[in-house]
């Protein structure tokens, strides 16, 4: 027997126990005629004491043991003398009485601790090392953990857990596909799913009713903290349901949730328009945590020889509360600089300090006076001791400017910090987006998103203009700013759905070749059916408080999209390249 208990188990009721434990050499002290060694496995780290004068060669034999040596001990649970009141078994340790070493270890590339000395990219390549640190463990569990209280909910819903394929047709809307190419149908390629939409509207059409699927999903598309090119989502369909069904139902799984997994109970979900979010927050996620709203001073800034604003299509600020005195001109410079940069883009930064002495500082005063700049205090709700930040320009860059600067500054001033959960529905999305570079609409979710039930004649009948402002039975779910999750009422009539994808620029021939087989469904008495889908690491990172999704992934991909452990993607062998009838035009990269 490796052991009797695990190494997070034992308490002061097991003194005088005789046990069995086995793990990992965390660290080892010798203190004299006494050598501690702390045991860890993925329950929790037990202190074993050696003595020398019990038993000198055992002691010897303990001195020996290296960092991340496997071993496993017999011996007596004895009262601590100098208690960790830190650690769930800080009142005990081990006397031990026999020692076998089971594999020795080589010295770790970094320290296997909560806080590690190892940069992403070793971690990343020793991957199986780094999961034995206690918050990436702990990350894992929760997910694990998540995934069954998922099931759990859905299936107490009615909802039924079906498959899907992952070798699948390449479709051209949406990121980039991976693709997979076929031995038996030479030059023919399968693209990995980027979701299961087509499938999952299938099965609404074929009766399932009630459909979800916890479901690895691939694009090919750059990558950040919150992005990674294979992820997983929680993904759900509904048939005979209406928007405000669908919000019902997810709403009560994402509290389920929360109260399940964090003890924490969620309000009601408030609703957003998509309009009214851009206006507010120049976000489609805005974070709302934190107030600093956006102010549009369209008819107060222009009309006093300011080219700058005169000459704008927008003009809008952001009051940032209490900060006059503590921000200099230094400050002010950085913080210019900040928004000037490619990232974000603007092309400078005004500002208005409403000193605590009632005087008025800004960096437009030699064109407003300070009557001016004080009559627009009460609209944007700024107060003395306050600054107001100003941008301009076009109107969709600046608001998005301004939106970049109001979650910057809620960071600086620890806006966002220990106000918990603010979860909120995002509605009414416009159905498409129009590209002034490529001349034609894209779909602002995907093409089978349908539109407003108000909206629809407009849609089959309209012209060029009344199609931009066509507006999508669409939904997103966002908490502390990140979209949790996105959805909409689903196309389910054949005309209507062909009426889209001429609207997207699909030839017929084309939208036949690509979706003839759902299209071809709806022709078989498709029900009236929506769905949504959650990115299931990004709820992982939120309901956590983590910006990054990475370490609640067990083997993650780096920013270039490359798994360091095993080192992949990887050239192949040139004759499974000839089995595959594949020809290498481009040398790759060694």
């Amino acid at each position: 027997m490796y052991r009797s208990h695990n190494c997070g188990e034992l308490r002061i009721d097991h003194v005088n126990q005789s046990v069995t434990l086995s793990g990992w050499v965390q660290i080892s002290r010798d203190l004299g005629g006494m050598t501690f060694v702390d045991l860890r496995d993925r329950y929790g780290i037990t202190q074993l004491v050696f003595n020398m004068e019990d038993n000198q060669d055992l002691c010897t034999k303990a001195r020996s043991l290296g960092r991340e040596y496997v071993i496993t001990i017999t011996g007596e649970v004895n009262e601590r003398s100098s208690k960790n009141p830190n650690r769930p078994t800080g009142d005990i340790e081990v006397k031990v009485e026999k020692l076998e070493v089971l594999n020795e270890s080589k010295t770790p590339p970094f320290t296997i601790e909560d806080e590690s000395d190892g940069g992403d990219d070793i971690r990343m390549k020793y991957r199986y090392l780094d999961i034995r640190r206690k918050p990436v463990q702990e990350n894992l569990i929760f997910r694990g953990k998540l995934a069954v209280e998922t099931r759990k909910y859905l299936s107490g819903e009615d909802f039924i857990e079906v498959e899907t394929p992952v070798l699948i047709k390449s479709t051209p809307e949406g990121a980039r596909d991976f693709v997979v190419p076929s031995r038996m149908n030479p030059g023919q390629f399968y693209a990995l799913p980027q979701s299961p939409q087509t499938f999952k509207q299938i099965l609404m059409v074929a009766g399932m009713d009630k459909y979800f699927q916890i479901v690895k999903c691939f694009r090919d598309e750059d990558l950040r903290a919150d992005r990674q090119p294979e992820f997983t989502q929680i993904d759900c369909e509904m048939s005979f349901v209406t928007r405000d069904q669908i919000l019902e139902t997810f709403e009560g799984l994402t509290r389920y949730l929360f109260k399940e997994m964090k003890g924490v109970e969620l309000p009601k979900f408030p609703w957003m328009s998509y309009d009214e979010a851009i206006k507010r927050y120049g976000s489609d996620k805005p974070d709302l945590r934190f107030g600093m709203e956006l102010v549009e001073l369209m008819d107060d800034a222009k009309g006093h020889d300011f080219a700058v604003f005169d000459n704008a299509e927008y003009v809008g600020g952001i009051t940032a509360k209490g900060i006059s005195e503590e921000y200099s001109n230094k400050d002010l410079k950085k913080l210019t600089e900040w928004v000037m940069r490619p990232q974000i883009g603007a092309k400078g930064l005004v500002y208005i300090k409403y000193n605590a002495d009632g005087t008025t500082k800004s960096s437009i005063g030699k064109f407003y006076s300070d009557e001016v700049l004080n009559s627009w205090k009460e609209k944007l709700g700024a107060e003395a001791g306050d600054i107001v930040f100003i941008l301009s320009g076009e109107t969709e860059k600046t608001q998005k400017q301004l939106n970049e600067l109001r979650l910057e500054m809620g960071r600086r001033l620890g806006l966002m910090e220990g106000k918990g959960y603010k979860p909120l529905w995002v509605i009414d999305f416009p159905l498409l987006e129009w590209d002034e570079e490529s001349e034609r609409f894209h779909a602002m979710h995907h093409p089978f998103t349908a539109p407003k039930k108000e909206d629809v004649d407009r849609m089959l009948n309209g012209d060029h203009e009344t199609m931009k402002a066509l507006r999508a039975d669409a939904y997103d779910l966002v908490i502390n700013g990140v979209e949790i999750g996105g959805g909409s009422i689903r196309i389910h009539d054949r005309e209507l759905q062909q009426r889209n994808f001429d609207l997207l620029g699909f030839t017929k021939e084309e939208a036949e070749d690509q979706f003839g087989f759902l299209m071809g469904a709806f022709e078989y008495g498709a029900p009236p059916h929506g769905g949504i889908a959650f990115g299931f690491d990004r709820l992982c990172a939120v309901m956590n408080g983590q910006d990054s999704i990475r370490d609640f992934i067990a083997f993650p991909k780096n920013n270039s999209g490359k798994d360091m452990m095993i080192d992949a993607p990887s050239l192949i062998d040139k004759t499974q390249l000839n089995e595959l009838n594949i020809e290498l035009t481009v040398k790759p990269e060694q």
